[in-house]
């Protein structure tokens, strides 16, 4: 039988790579040995797409996308497909989750400064993946054909009519027709299904395999490739495979625990993963008493709010809004400082990275609310504080105090 295997695995080799990619990204790619559990959130969004992928499959089946069928298509697979309602509830909830998870992710890169040379590509295959999964999750968002589906749809694709020159044209080809139709839930679902989810599996290998490029940062952010042994290999790195795919079921099982409480338990969570309205039939005639989007979207729709409009044109909001998403990918640019990790680099640093994240917070709360003077002043300050995060990244170096980086990787 071992005889049999080497031989088929031979002639599998002479054929396709097989052998040289399981080395070249597992039993021999040599990742940090002092990676921490903010490196588990990279595997874990491997993992949520793998579930969105498999549940999405499953939905189509018996999804139909018609403005007359829909809604009563999601309302069968909950009632009357064996464990549709399951399928159903893992791929909201997979939905939030991803974004929990990419959100964290995108947190360590910021407090390891995994996006610092030579890793720049890297975060910018992350940043695409994050603008394509904005647009997947927006797309999924309408195929309930529920009251917040539609209406929330209706909302976002007007705001491109604010565009100068080409709005009005551009929002009539998102959604093909003048208002959100049938027209737009075919387009919206052969996008969701088809197009999108292919570049985000694109992305995701580009992103993989320019990371085993240059290998993993680590909290350190001390390079592991200088310091090799005799044999070529790290000193302070291990083989992924299987030190890591070992510990990356930890996270896994962690990660599934609390993913099952939410969906057996709290699938809806109040509001913030499905609205009530969207238990209702979309209504082009009825609008919902408070629109908004799902939590993801709520700290750039905050920004959006915030910024007042000029002449009656939303355009200011919405520039604002895309400006925030795509500042992301200057980040390597705009942080000079030579240090990377968060360990090493100064208080001012630290404490300017702490108000990010509670900003953050504080926008997608406000995002999720119906506006008042009050909040919308509270999203003004919070959407300057935003933007003057990333521009005081180049400013701080010049006064900051930072510690001294070790040479080797630290326990």
């Amino acid at each position: 039988m071992n005889s049999m295997m080497t031989q088929l695995l031979g002639w599998v080799d002479a054929r396709f790579p097989l052998s040289k990619m399981w080395k070249e990204h597992l039993s021999e790619y040599y990742a940090p040995k002092n990676f921490n559990f903010w490196y588990f959130f990279g595997s874990l969004a491997l993992l949520v797409l793998v579930i969105q992928i498999v549940t999405g499959i499953f939905l189509t089946m018996s999804y139909k996308p018609d403005g007359d069928l829909a809604f009563g298509s999601v309302e069968f697979i909950m009632r009357d497909v064996e464990w549709g309602w399951l399928i159903r509830y893992m791929h909201t909830t997979g939905a939030s989750a991803f974004f929990a998870v990419v959100y964290l992710h995108m947190f360590r890169g910021m407090m390891y400064g995994s996006y610092k040379a030579p890793r720049e590509l890297i975060w910018i295959f992350g940043c695409l993946i994050f603008l394509v999964l904005m647009a997947e999750a927006f797309f999924g968002y309408l195929l309930p054909w529920g009251q917040m589906s539609y209406w929330g749809a209706q909302v976002i694709v007007n705001l491109f009519q604010a565009v100068p020159f080409v709005g009005e044209p551009l929002s009539v080809w998102i959604r093909g027709d003048y208002v959100i139709s049938d027209a737009s839930l075919n387009r919206f679902f052969a996008l969701h299904v088809i197009a999108l989810p292919i570049v985000l599996l694109g992305l995701v290998v580009a992103h993989i395999i320019a990371l085993h490029e240059v290998g993993s940062n680590n909290p350190d952010g001390v390079e592991i490739k200088k310091h090799k042994g005799p044999d070529g290999k790290p000193l302070d790195g291990i083989p992924f495979h299987p030190y890591y795919t070992v510990k990356d079921i930890v996270g896994v099982v962690v990660f599934l625990m609390i993913f099952s409480v939410v969906m057996f338990f709290a699938p809806e969570m109040g509001g913030f993963f499905i609205e009530a309205p969207n238990f209702i039939p979309a209504d082009p005639l009825k609008t919902p008493e408070h629109i908004a989007p799902v939590w993801y979207f709520t700290p750039y729709y905050a920004i959006l709010r915030a910024v007042p409009s000029i002449a009656g044109s939303a355009f200011p909001g919405v520039a604002a809004m895309g400006a925030a998403v795509i500042i992301l990918f200057f980040l390597p640019w705009l942080d000079r400082s030579p240090v990377k990790s968060i360990r090493y680099r100064g208080l001012c640093f630290k404490v300017l990275l702490f108000l990010f994240v509670a900003n953050f917070i504080m926008l997608g709360y406000l995002g999720a609310m119906p506006s008042t003077p009050g909040k919308t002043l509270l999203a003004q300050i919070g959407t300057v504080y935003y933007f003057a995060y990333f521009f005081a990244l180049a400013i701080i170096p010049k006064f900051e105090k930072t510690k001294p980086v070790p040479e080797r990787v630290t326990s």
